[in-house]
């Protein structure tokens, strides 16, 4: 019988005895339950307690600890990744305006005990593998034909994406950045002229990520928190560089390569082989990308992930609701 139900509980006894003193004695007491004074008293006494009791023990099965941030070989910095646990006060006080109702839980964040910003100077290829979330980061620096189609894509099925944007075309085409943010899609920096940062001074790392820092805010009034480096080459002082500017460097999980224009159906097939929790997808405004994005979309829905701005996918923040996996 669930505690829940309505009857007695190991608290009747002690209840009984304490109304008992209340009413002046047995004598008193006995008129009172007669005349129907405390028996209602003492039912809904008795239920609250049980609920309460029940809250807590499912509230024990119910905990998921969190996943504190580490260092891995290959993918460097891997975001934490908050835990829950039930909040029995808020559920409680809930469960109590809807007695008949099943009881719906509330839940609040267990913090993990070390977070990515405990790694500063580690680059992020990956969110955490718990977290069921996946991203497109879609470097720009050419292919304005294609953003269009791609826009329309990602907004049929409802994804947002991270642009990360080259300076020098931000300057040159600063209507098609405003579609892309129109369109509710996250910006982000990507250098300012596609350079081999790993070749360039600290000074030099400093101005492309500064010039295009300021662009972003002065032409989209963007708030950005990363930088993805061209061609992915870095080292230690564009690390250093991006930091410096409030930025975390990121890197991509899986990459379409479609610079090399493979076909649609090989894209699409090597990143629904490949993806997964936590991925980020790497690609640009191509032929290829355009005509393999909503196979790539299907890919991930397959897998239960949700899509996301890449922000998202490396934050802690636990994710309740997944889309549901088919089979």
């Amino acid at each position: 019988m669930k505690l829940r139900q309505w009857g007695l509980s190991a608290a009747f006894g002690a209840a009984v005895v304490l109304l008992a003193v209340s009413y002046g004695g047995a004598g008193g007491y006995v008129q009172a339950i007669k005349s129907g004074e405390i028996r209602s008293a003492m039912l809904l006494t008795d239920n609250e307690e049980a609920l309460r009791t029940e809250i807590k023990q499912e509230a024990e099965k119910r905990y998921i600890p969190p996943v504190d941030a580490k260092v891995d070989r290959w993918f460097r910095a891997i975001p934490g990744y908050d835990g829950r646990e039930v909040d029995i006060e808020a559920t409680y006080r809930q469960a109590k305006l809807r007695p008949d109702a099943p009881v719906q839980y509330v839940y609040k964040a267990v913090k993990p005990k070390v977070s990515v910003e405990d790694y500063p100077l580690e680059p992020v290829y990956r969110g955490n593998p718990a977290k069921p979330a996946a991203s497109f980061m879609i470097n720009v620096a050419w292919g304005n034909e294609y953003l269009e189609p791609m826009l329309a894509t990602l907004d049929r099925y409802g994804v947002k994406a991270t642009f990360f944007l080259d300076g020098s075309w931000l300057k040159k085409y600063p209507e098609e950045a405003r579609k892309i943010q129109a369109a509710g899609h996250e910006i982000s920096n990507h250098a300012y002229s596609h350079p081999d940062m790993s070749k360039l001074g600290m000074e030099q790392q400093t101005s492309q990520i500064t010039r295009t820092e300021q662009l972003l805010k002065d032409t989209l009034g963007a708030s950005n928190r990363l930088f993805a480096p061209p061609s992915g080459s870095y080292n230690a002082s564009t690390i250093k560089a991006a930091r410096a500017q409030g930025l975390r460097t990121v890197m991509w999980t899986l990459d379409t390569v479609d610079w090399r224009k493979p076909s649609p159906g090989s894209v699409v097939d090597k990143i629904a082989r490949g993806i997964g929790p936590g991925s980020l997808i790497l690609m640009h405004p191509t032929a290829s990308s355009r005509d393999a994005l909503e196979g790539m979309i299907k890919a991930a829905k397959r897998k239960g992930l949700l899509l996301v701005p890449v922000s998202e996918t490396i934050s802690e923040e636990r994710i309740e609701a997944p889309v549901e996996a088919k089979p």
